[in-house]
């Protein structure tokens, strides 16, 4: 995914002024390798046993089906939470 890599990820902490208690900045993305491919394998794993498992128990749809759904409904929610943060900034500078 776009922007999820371990420089994006850093680079998006350090804008944001986040800090690694008992981290220097300069290792935040070396830091952050040891964890985030381990929670994207597992985070694919997860969803691949969700659609295997929604695929056999005959649930409404196929597995990948509610996949899709429920990626979309997040993109949205995303989206709708974007305009309000930019509509709220606009609204302080009138």
């Amino acid at each position: 995914m776009s922007g999820t890599s371990v420089r994006d990820v850093a680079r998006q902490m350090k804008e944001n002024q986040i800090v690694m208690k008992g981290h220097r900045d300069t290792a935040t993305a070396r830091v952050l390798g040891r964890y985030i491919p381990t929670a994207a394998a597992l985070g694919g794993v997860c969803i691949g046993f969700l659609s295997v498992v929604a695929d056999y128990i005959g649930a409404i749809g196929s597995g990948t089906g509610i996949l899709l759904v429920t990626t979309t409904i997040y993109d949205f929610y995303e989206a709708f939470m974007r305009e309000n943060a930019d509509m709220s900034q606009y609204m302080r500078q009138a």
